[in-house]
């Protein structure tokens, strides 16, 4: 007697399964990343880790220069772009062209800068405060006051931003919008990457793939996971978002080039 055959599947059911076996395989990830990640950071931080609520972190993000200097500027550009008035299409594309570019810029800025390796040329020794202050922030993610970016960079880095807002846009009202919006994103960079290091712990989902993947930079290996405001943007892009579970932790992440 012959054996009956079930009906092949049909064109959705095999969709729904190959998308089940995605969500299974990027939750086992998650699972084995949030392990390593643990098992680094328990041994790094001999078990200081305790959890405080969003306002406590808040509240200690403004002890710091560098949150007041940018909302200062914010708060001034804001003032200014509303008085100046005047708005045209420009002043609604510049802040989105912004947003998008950041990761980009963001994931630049983190590779060649931040972990930019000292160089000897004609005799002298190059090697920018803000490089030498991020190797610090490796050997020690824990220690707050290294989280932010120097005062003097930020103080640097917000007069050169006035002075392109004045001299570099035919419109005054347009080098306000994009004044607005650099410090704007600056200081939302401020906030996520100090957040990152604090006690707080994640909630949502988007704010965990950030957290988890900052994390893995510091604790699992310091040639991927660039991006600190967002997750799977530029870094996926640029190749630089791996499968945690097949990188090996490295031996600098706390010690960039071995310098130590």
């Amino acid at each position: 007697m012959a054996t009956p055959t079930l009906p092949a599947a049909g064109p959705l059911t095999r969709l729904r399964l190959r998308m089940a076996a995605v969500r299974t395989r990027r939750a086992a990830v998650e699972v084995r990343a949030r392990a390593e990640v643990a098992a680094d950071e328990e041994a790094i931080s001999g078990g200081r880790r305790r959890s405080v609520t969003l306002l406590a972190a808040w509240r200690e993000f403004w002890r710091h220069p560098s949150p007041w200097m940018i909302a200062t500027v914010l708060i001034g550009a804001s003032v200014a772009r509303a008085i100046e008035g005047g708005m045209a299409w420009v002043d609604l594309v510049t802040p989105l062209v912004m947003l998008a570019a950041f990761p980009f810029v963001e994931w630049i800025v983190h590779v060649f800068v931040l972990h930019y390796k000292p160089r000897e040329i004609a005799g002298v020794t190059i090697d920018p405060l803000v490089s030498r202050k991020h190797r610090e922030h490796h050997v020690d993610p824990r220690d707050i006051p290294l989280v932010f970016i120097p005062w003097q960079v930020v103080l640097q880095l917000l007069t050169i931003a006035v002075l392109v807002t004045v001299v570099a846009f035919d419109r005054l009202a347009t080098g306000l919008t994009f004044l607005v919006a650099l410090s704007a994103i600056g200081f939302v960079y401020a906030w996520m990457h100090y957040l990152v290091h604090s006690d707080y712990r994640p909630v949502s989902a988007a704010y965990r793939a950030v957290w988890r993947n900052h994390r893995l930079h510091h604790y699992k290996n310091e040639n991927y996971w660039f991006t600190v405001t967002s997750s799977g943007t530029s870094d996926r892009l640029l190749g630089t978002n791996p499968d945690p579970s097949e990188v090996e932790t490295s031996p600098t992440a706390r010690n960039l080039h071995g310098a130590a």
